[in-house]
């Protein structure tokens, strides 16, 4: 019969025991604590995520290119404003409770709404407007602050667009369509007129700030015997580029765009900057930013070309002709 163990060492075995037993509950938590957390970026918007589907895969395109894969080693909080730019106030603020990583601002009235909200989180914002005159950086070679982007500068475009619609439709009374609630509507008309006013024509301004007041716009066309259009750059007017392409095909009315996406979509013309390799930078400047740089260290940049698209099989549903000289500066021809 074996000899009994003493009390001692069945207290120390005891012991033994439940450190073990809490070692092995204990081991698994303390190993979760240490694994890297994912980051979080915020994709905030003024679009829909439908509307946005080209610029998203190019900005998801960036981000890959620096090693980061939604899902993967990177999440993506996505904050919509649907079109509604009183949202953006709201939305920006919900991104910064959420304390992301970094914010990606994708239009102008997004990095405005960013840049009130937070003086912290780094923000990528992408614009068509000046981001120094509208005070979202010092300037594009040191942004300073928090802030860092891509602009296109397409206000300087559209005097450019009015001289090309000018050409396509010599003796027509042009329109310009513009969004009111966009915080640089007034940039753009006033550039717009100014080139108007030196070909000596009358132009007259359509408003639209949702899909009725578009149809409404589109319907006086006929009523005011306007013979083209331009369509002033706009995200939301960006996000309603079907409704605007099918339309102007409804009206039989020649349209001049602000990018390919309208040409894409059955627009007659476009001439501006790539929107795809913008908001593709953008996603750059998100990674980099995640990997440790800082914005004030990333320039603004701007693009190197424009493109300038002609849908020739718009044209011959419209009955035009594209004159040889214009055609003949096309970057891209879809027939």
């Amino acid at each position: 019969m074996p000899s009994p163990v003493p009390l001692g060492e069945v207290m120390r075995r005891r012991d033994f025991v439940k450190a073990i037993a809490s070692s092995t509950i204990c081991f698994p938590l303390a190993a979760r604590a240490q694994q890297p957390s994912v980051p979080v970026i915020g994709f905030l918007s003024t679009d829909s995520p439908d509307e946005s589907e080209p610029v998203l895969a190019a900005f998801r395109d960036g981000l890959a290119k620096t090693g980061f894969i939604e899902g993967q080693n990177v999440a993506i909080e996505y904050r919509w404003a649907r079109g509604q730019y009183d949202r953006m106030s709201e939305l920006a603020a919900d991104l910064v409770r959420r304390q992301v990583a970094v914010i990606a601002a994708m239009s102008l009235a997004a990095a405005q709404a960013a840049k009130a909200a937070t003086t912290t989180i780094p923000i990528v914002f992408v614009t068509g407007d000046d981001p120094v005159k509208f005070g979202l950086v010092a300037s594009l070679n040191q942004p300073g602050g928090n802030m860092t982007g891509i602009t296109f500068l397409t206000p300087d475009l559209e005097a450019k667009r009015i001289e090309v619609l000018h050409a396509v439709a010599p003796n027509a009374m042009i329109a310009a369509l513009v969004n009111p609630s966009f915080p640089a509507s007034d940039v753009r008309l006033t550039v717009v007129r100014g080139a108007a006013s030196a070909l000596g024509l009358d132009l007259i301004v359509l408003n639209a700030s949702s899909e009725q007041e578009i149809d409404t716009a589109f319907a006086s066309v006929a009523e005011r015997r306007i013979g083209a259009l331009l369509v002033t750059s706009d995200p939301f007017l960006f996000g309603r580029r079907q409704q605007i392409a099918n339309l102007a095909a409804q009206h039989a009315i020649p349209t001049l765009y602000f990018s390919r996406e309208f040409a894409a979509a059955g627009g007659l013309m476009s001439y501006g900057a790539n929107l795809s390799d913008a908001f593709r930078q953008s996603g750059l400047y998100a990674g980099r930013i995640l990997k440790g740089e800082k914005p004030i260290a990333l320039p603004v940049l701007q693009p190197t070309k424009f493109e300038f698209v002609i849908n020739l099989k718009t044209a011959k549903a419209l009955g035009l002709t594209i004159p040889p000289a214009v055609l003949a500066l096309a970057d891209e021809v879809i027939e």
